[in-house]
């Protein structure tokens, strides 16, 4: 899956994640980050140009892209794979928490 299928994922994504209100941003190694902000009625989606974002995240997702498909598409427990180590969190744990339930 390429990059632009994964963003067009991601973006379909974000009518659930609306009622989270906060900024989340996913870090993809070196296939870079994107943010998503979700504190109004209209979430968005960006990617970061690699510069510093100037806006800080309140939960930080590192996770391969590849590893990103399989939790969007359901193939992928966050719990498990998070005790493996293949999700990592900084920031807020518990918008993590609401950000799997909104993805599930």
């Amino acid at each position: 899956m390429s990059l632009e299928d994964l963003h067009d994922r991601l973006d379909a994504a974000l009518p659930q994640l609306a009622s989270l209100s906060a900024v989340i941003k996913f870090d993809l190694g070196e296939d870079g980050s994107w943010l998503v902000d979700t504190r109004s009625s209209n979430p968005s989606l960006r990617q970061e140009d690699g510069e510093e974002s100037g806006e800080d995240a309140d939960c930080t997702v590192i996770i391969s892209s590849k590893n990103l498909v399989k939790l969007l598409d359901g193939s992928m427990d966050p719990m498990l794979a998070y005790g493996m180590g293949r999700i990592k969190v900084r920031g807020s744990m518990g918008l993590a928490m609401k950000l799997v339930t909104a993805l599930g």
